[in-house]
C-alpha cells in the first residue's frame, strides 16, 4: 500500500491538472456577451472591404454593391461605397452626412430613430457597447471557439415593423457579416474583410 501511495498521488496530481486544463478550455471557447464586449472594445479603430447584396422584392435580381467600412471608436463610421455608383456615409455622434451624385446633405439621427437604431446595431457592436445594443435590442449570442453569432430583435415597436432581426457574425475581434431580415421579407447580407494593418 505504501509503495503505492506516491503513484496515486501522482495520478490526483494528473487527474486534477488535466480537469484544470479542460475547465480552462471550455472557458476559452464559450463566448459570452461580456466577453465578446471587451473582446471589441479593444479595438479602437478599424478598416475593412465589404461586398453587400440586397434581395428586395421590387428588383427582379439582387442588388450588389462594394467599398469599404471606416470605424473609430466610439462613434465615428463612414461607409464608402465604390461600385456600382459612388456614395458616402459619415455618422459621427447623433450626425448623418450623406454625398452622392455631387450633392451632400446633413441630417440628425435622433429625426430617424429607425435608421439611428440599425447604425447603432453595427457601431455599437464595433465599440463593443454592450448598453447601447441592449437599449435597443434584445440581444442574443452564440458560439464556441473563435466564432461567435449576435442576434439582435428591436425592442420598439416602430422598428419591428422594419426590422425582424440584425445578425452579425465574427471571429475573436473582427466582425465578418452583418445580415438584416426586414418584416417585409427584404435582407441584405454584408461581408466584411478586414484590411491588413488594421
Amino acid at each position: 500500500m505504501t509503495a503505492t501511495r506516491p503513484f496515486f498521488r501522482a495520478f490526483l496530481a494528473l487527474l486534477a491538472a488535466s480537469m484544470l486544463a479542460a475547465t480552462a478550455h471550455a472557458a476559452d471557447t464559450a463566448w459570452t456577451l461580456d466577453r465578446l464586449m471587451s473582446t471589441l472594445a479593444r479595438n479602437k479603430s478599424g478598416r475593412a472591404t465589404f461586398t453587400e447584396t440586397k434581395t428586395l422584392s421590387i428588383a427582379a435580381q439582387p442588388i450588389e454593391s462594394s467599398g469599404e467600412l471606416v470605424f473609430v471608436a466610439p462613434d465615428h463610421l463612414e461607409k464608402h461605397t465604390l461600385a456600382p455608383k459612388p456614395e458616402l456615409l459619415v455618422i459621427d455622434g447623433d450626425k448623418l452626412t450623406v454625398e452622392r451624385n455631387q450633392r451632400k446633405f446633413t441630417m440628425p439621427l435622433s429625426q430617424y430613430p429607425e435608421l439611428g437604431a440599425f447604425i447603432e446595431s453595427i457601431r455599437a457592436t464595433l465599440a463593443g457597447n454592450r448598453y447601447a445594443l441592449e437599449a435597443i435590442y434584445k440581444v442574443a449570442i452564440a458560439g464556441h471557439g473563435d466564432d461567435w453569432t449576435l442576434t439582435l430583435s428591436p425592442i420598439d415597436t416602430r422598428m419591428q415593423q422594419v426590422v425582424r432581426t440584425i445578425t452579425l457574425e465574427g471571429t475573436r475581434d473582427v466582425l465578418r457579416s452583418v445580415a438584416i431580415r426586414q418584416a417585409d421579407g427584404d435582407h441584405s447580407l454584408m461581408r466584411l474583410q478586414r484590411v491588413p494593418g488594421n
